[in-house]
């Protein structure tokens, strides 16, 4: 959370609309610069100016149900704070989509009922064992 002094310089910067946003989906409110969106619609900020050391980028989801599965490669080493120029302006990451890249983005379906499971072709080494009650 910020001060009240920062959280009243954020909403004069931001305006209402965004002020709201930000509270519902962040948990705080930001002001900064719009650094770039991808191709899925996130927006990505970054303020060198005030906020805390390693909280100066952040992530403006597309969907309101957000995975860090949708970040880009290139954005996610930009957010990390892998490398310092986002991949708007480095060359390397200007490739587009590449041939084995999905065209859209598929959700990791982790603890869903989509989720990968294997699927065993070897017979159990050893069997449940079952109790068998003598007649009397």
């Amino acid at each position: 959370m910020s001060t009240i002094l920062r959280t009243l310089r954020n909403l004069r910067r931001i305006g209402l609309k965004d002020y709201g946003h930000q509270l519902h989906y962040i948990g705080d409110t930001k002001a900064g610069t719009l650094i770039g969106t991808d191709r899925y619609g996130n927006k990505y900020f970054e303020n060198m100016e005030e906020e805390l050391p390693l909280r100066t980028r952040w992530i403006d989801y597309k969907e309101d149900q957000y995975d860090p599965s949708q970040i880009e490669p290139g954005w996610h080493a930009w957010i990390s704070y892998l490398v310092d120029a986002p991949p708007t302006a480095d060359k390397i990451m200007q490739t587009g989509v590449r041939t084995w890249e999905l065209p859209e983005h598929r959700p990791t379906m982790t603890l869903t009922r989509g989720a990968f499971k294997t699927y065993s072709t070897v017979k159990p080494k050893y069997s449940a064992w079952n109790p068998v009650a003598a007649p009397r």
